[in-house]
């Protein structure tokens, strides 16, 4: 079946700045979505559920890339995705290694779902309406994967938020090296984009966790304040500077069942 096909690419180049951003993003999900549910549970679900599904449509109807809609679908895909995360640890009591496997196998049949439908998984592809919402569910358990595994490497192996943020901040590098010395763009991307979670998570948790649990005490409410003031400017500035823009147009004749090489 037949899709619609975009003019352009409906997700950023990646440059530096798409880094920085998504790390925000992560950030912000994690102290988010602590200082919601510690305000109101019901104020969480809301915002973090109801505007994941609001955000995302707005996204989805749309025909083009634009940085404010695609940074806010992210930001939303953050809170949601660590409530999918914890969802599972606190309401079952399940280990967040055995949630970062389930997770890990659940992106990992969308991956294979993905590549045999479309024939990549490139991000410079995402240019029809069946590819885009691949790459939205790939994103969301990305989060959700991130999360589990920021939590195991903090609480459950013991190593705490500082070491954490030393291992995955090495971690990041290694996909970044290995596609210097030949690795598959696109199989580097992903395994940075996993690894962006995690990070940005324990960052976060180091900065707003109280002194007792390893952090500085900040707040969450400081955290996100802060974290979401920096969004705030880096993405008005895509906004006006395009500097995000791929610009390169889809060939009219192309359909969603065409292959993208990698």
């Amino acid at each position: 079946m037949l899709t619609r096909t975009f003019r352009a690419p409906k997700v950023p180049e990646v440059f530096l700045l798409f880094w920085v951003v998504k790390l925000l993003t992560t950030g912000m999900g994690e102290a988010g979505s602590d200082f919601l549910g510690a305000v109101s549970i019901p104020l969480a679900a809301a915002i973090g559920i109801g505007g994941f599904f609001v955000v995302l449509w707005l996204q989805l109807r749309a025909d083009s890339y634009h940085p404010v809609r695609y940074w806010l679908t992210v930001l939303s895909v953050a809170l949601f995705g660590t409530m999918i995360a914890d969802g599972p640890h606190v309401a079952l009591g399940t280990p967040y290694a055995v949630d970062s496997a389930v997770y890990l196998v659940l992106l990992g049949g969308l991956l294979v779902w993905w590549r045999q439908s479309e024939g990549t998984l490139s991000v410079h592809s995402i240019t029809s309406s069946r590819r885009e919402r691949f790459y939205w569910g790939a994103v969301l358990l990305t989060f959700g994967l991130g999360t589990a595994l920021g939590d195991t490497t903090a609480i459950e192996v013991g190593l705490g938020f500082r070491w954490s943020i030393v291992l995955f901040g090495v971690l990041i590098l290694v996909p970044y090296a290995l596609w210097r010395v030949g690795l598959n763009a696109t199989a580097a991307f992903w395994s940075a984009y996993v690894l962006t979670r995690p990070l940005g998570a324990s960052v976060a948790d180091w900065l707003g966790k109280p002194h007792a649990s390893g952090g500085l005490g900040w707040g969450d409410g400081t955290v996100t304040g802060i974290a979401l003031l920096i969004f705030a400017v880096l993405v008005a500035y895509l906004a006006v500077s395009h500097a995000d823009v791929d610009s390169r147009e889809v060939i009219p004749e192309q359909t969603a069942l065409d292959p993208v090489p990698d």
